[in-house]
């Protein structure tokens, strides 16, 4: 499941660019990472590996039971926790005002510890283990970036496994809506468990299980949803136009499903769906696009709708087979370096071109969209898409946790950080549900191919 578009990549291009504040006694040069795979709400399930991520999104985009919005990290950097790191850790923060390890943070940890030890009622449930780890993600959390995520051992570990190509889930993208603090399905699998049970995309997640996930980070909401194949999971939904809730029961099993699909329309119109941008899309759009070009397509629709984002260089690759020449995207951190992403035009795009994007369209979805507006190569339908600008990168620690931390901003060619704003589609179009779900018309694909015949004829 993507947890907010954000897939479980390694941009081992990023990696070899180490800012500032990175290059401590406590950091230690990239090592060799097992590829990741699709996952659930992480990716989307599938036999593939997978390289660098770029999480743009909300963050891990797995399938595994769900998946997650628009992300993809960016790199990944061992942290080395040696007893002599804590030590000069320890000893660095001591007296220094900006740092949280000093002498009356000490104090008052072991003041807290002291008074629940002598007055906790219930000290038979007192777990010391857990309270490290609350420590540690409690650290994160005050960042208040939904992005940034401290991972316990086993969280770590599981989101691994999740990336080996089995995925026991429901099929369904997740992404945290923020009006609710709620999981909203940002899109549904084809032929899967939640297509099946009738879950329809923008529904949101009131309960699983019968018990309320409300201010649950999404990566534990993912977890409640998937399980062991053939278990059922039991969804409260909130659907827009609905009086009540709708009570669901969805059988969890493997999840399988291609990032890409195409069509050949008879009008001389070709179609691409991107589902993610996957270590295995860039294979499969080349397929895609030239099994369109040979059958002399007129015009081309991509459709990106409820795309979670994915694989920085993966989204590099594909835009190089549609843009002219110039930048396709860049990223800049916190002191001011830069990383550039430029194509140069040998493989442009030489037919009418038109993008479908909605409000689930996250991370690396926009950086393809945005830069495709940007040179106006192609016409935008349908909605405004999320609004995703920012890059993360996974920093495993030596002791098996690991962290997730917002480490960049990334631009459009014009030079535009879509963060919390999104791109505006050229052609607003809101998309029917009713007419998809009764009578099975897509009124925002309609509406593409519409203007694609003006293009052509």
């Amino acid at each position: 499941m993507n947890q907010n578009g954000d897939n479980n990549y390694y941009n081992n291009d990023y990696s070899q660019h180490g800012g500032q504040g990175m290059q401590t006694p406590y950091y230690q040069q990239p090592t060799p990472i097992p590829p990741m795979q699709p996952q659930p709400g992480m990716a989307s399930g599938g036999q593939s590996n997978k390289g660098g991520m770029l999480l743009l999104g909300m963050l891990i985009g797995v399938i595994l039971t769900t998946m997650v919005v628009g992300g993809a990290f960016v790199g990944t950097r061992i942290v080395n926790l040696s007893k002599n790191s804590n030590t000069k850790q320890t000893s660095a923060g001591t007296g220094d005002a900006d740092s949280v390890i000093n002498d009356e943070s000490i104090k008052k940890l072991e003041a807290i510890e002291e008074v629940i030890n002598e007055y906790y009622y219930q000290d038979e449930d007192i777990d010391a283990d857990k309270m490290i780890e609350g420590m540690y993600a409690g650290m994160v959390d005050s960042l208040e970036d939904p992005y940034s995520v401290y991972y316990t051992a086993e969280e770590w570990q599981s989101l691994m496994e999740e990336t080996e190509g089995i995925y026991y889930g429901i099929g369904a993208y997740l992404s945290l809506d923020s009006a609710t603090g709620l999981a909203k399905i940002s899109g549904v699998i084809a032929g899967t468990p939640a297509e099946e049970a009738g879950l329809r995309e923008n529904d949101i997640i009131y309960k699983v299980d019968d018990e309320n996930i409300q201010g649950l980070e999404l990566s534990e909401i993912v977890s409640r949803v998937k399980g062991e194949e053939g278990t059922v999971v039991h969804l409260t939904i909130i659907r827009e136009g609905e009086t009540d809730y709708l009570e669901m029961d969805v059988t969890r099993r493997q999840i399988e499903s291609p990032t890409v699909n195409y069509e050949m329309y008879d009008n001389g119109i070709g179609y691409i769906q991107i589902r993610e941008f996957d270590d295995v899309t860039t294979d499969q759009f080349t397929e895609a696009l030239a099994v369109i070009k040979g059958s002399d397509a007129e015009g081309l629709i991509l459709d990106l709708r409820g795309n979670p984002g994915g694989s920085l260089p993966v989204v590099v690759d594909i835009a190089r087979m549609i843009l002219p020449e110039g930048m396709i995207v860049y990223t800049e951190d916190k002191y001011g370096e830069r990383d550039e992403y430029t194509c140069d035009g040998k493989n442009e795009l030489n037919i009418p071109l038109v993008v479908l994007v909605n409000g689930n369209s996250a991370s690396a979805s926009e950086i393809l969209a945005g830069a495709i507006k940007d040179y106006g190569k192609g016409t935008l339908i349908g909605t405004t898409t999320f609004g995703k600008g920012i890059v993360q990168r996974v920093l495993p620690l030596t002791d098996g946790t690991a962290l997730k931390l917002t480490i960049s901003a990334y631009y459009t060619p014009k030079g535009n950080n879509i963060h919390g704003i999104g791109i505006e589609p050229d052609i607003e179009c809101e998309f029917d549900a009713d007419a998809y779900y009764d009578d099975g018309v897509d009124n925002q694909l309609d509406r593409a191919i519409e203007e694609m015949e003006k293009m052509i004829h």
